[in-house]
């Protein structure tokens, strides 16, 4: 069955961002949800510069990873999720992810590229929190002499299952 989807409806409607930029990095469609994510209006966002989003120390990686995907037609970002820092209109650094889809010109040549970005910073900060976790429990269990792991050894069995009888 083939179905008619308007697709102006479905970029409002969606939750997350799309952004779409030509060539050169300027942002040519930008949805409510992006309003909602980066602070921007449309009108305010479109004809801008992708660094509207993009924290200062990641500007030159971005840009050179830009062009080069402008040039070649290749990027990994359509199946893989990229994540980021971004920024907002307030200045506020948030964690995104997103992945990316190559459009072209009618004699195939890459002239933009849109984006579906979503804010991931939850996941970024509980991820960053049990990095930390099992750091700290491994410098506990570093400064732990061997003979005290040895003596605890049977108390850690009857409730581990790494560690039960097999």
């Amino acid at each position: 069955m083939k179905t008619t989807v308007d697709l102006i409806e479905l970029v409002s409607a969606v939750g997350d961002a799309v952004v779409v930029s030509d060539a050169s990095g300027a942002i040519t469609l930008w949805n409510k949800a992006a309003e909602r994510l980066f602070g921007y209006t449309e009108a305010e966002a479109l004809g801008q510069s992708l660094d509207l989003m993009i924290p200062e120390r990641m500007r030159q990686r971005h840009w050179e990873g830009y062009q080069k995907t402008m040039e070649t037609g290749i990027t990994r970002y359509g199946t893989e999720v990229l994540q980021v820092p971004a920024i907002d209109k307030a200045g506020r650094s948030f964690s995104i992810a997103f992945t990316v889809a190559l459009l072209y010109t009618p004699d195939n040549k890459v002239s933009g590229i849109a984006a579906v970005i979503r804010d991931d910073t939850r996941r970024f900060e509980k991820d960053r929190a049990q990095r930390k976790k099992i750091s700290e429990l491994e410098s506990l269990v570093r400064g732990v002499p061997a003979s005290t792991t040895a003596s605890t050894a049977p108390v850690a069995s009857a409730g581990c299952p790494m560690h039960a009888a097999k």
